[in-house]
């Protein structure tokens, strides 16, 4: 009897239980706000600015997603080239754009997740003449909170290494933090 009551009792919480959070076939899109810094290597002091972007991602799975983003940074205002020696290196402005694949640590109401980006990178404004396209790429952080299956807001780190030449030196460090809301659909 107790074995009978038991395989019962299994048999309904299995019956009962709740709809797993995955994110396999789920689309998001969404906006970011916050900041970014642009170490430059033949400069004393980091630029530090507003950036402003937008994402997509799609779950391969329910721990893989593949992303496309967009920002744009805002890192130095009033560069300009004060004389003949100021190297032409120091951009007012940088724009990146970047595809890739993150794994998703847990689906719950806290979603962690780490990718890695590759992308292209445009330099623009301050001493820099014209616009300078550069190829590079980036490793991400992020956690977002699931309010219900169609919002969520969060928290996303880019440290983004840009491959001005071989050695990295030109441009060290280029780090990206955002306060991000998205949509869902199609789970």
């Amino acid at each position: 009897m107790r074995i009978g009551v038991g395989l019962s009792l299994a048999a309904a919480a299995m019956g009962w239980s709740a709809r797993a959070r995955a994110v396999e076939r789920e689309h998001h899109v969404g906006i970011d706000a916050g900041g970014a810094i642009l170490v430059i290597g033949d400069k004393s002091t980091a630029d530090v600015g507003a950036g402003f972007g937008a994402h997509y991602a799609y779950g391969l799975s329910d721990a893989f997603m593949i992303m496309a983003e967009g920002a744009w940074s805002l890192v130095a205002v009033g560069e300009t080239a004060q004389d003949a020696k100021t190297p032409h290196t120091r951009p007012a402005s940088v724009t990146n754009a970047d595809v890739g694949i993150a794994y998703v640590f847990d689906v719950m109401r806290w979603v962690p997740y780490a990718g890695v980006l590759i992308g292209g990178y445009a330099l623009y404004g301050g001493t820099i003449d014209g616009v300078k396209i550069l190829p590079g790429a980036a490793l991400a952080l992020g956690l977002d909170y699931r309010f219900n299956r169609n919002l969520s807001a969060g928290v996303a780190f880019r440290q983004h290494m840009i491959a001005n030449d071989m050695t990295l030196t030109t441009y060290p460090s280029f780090t990206q933090a955002f306060a991000r809301v998205e949509y869902t659909w199609g789970w």
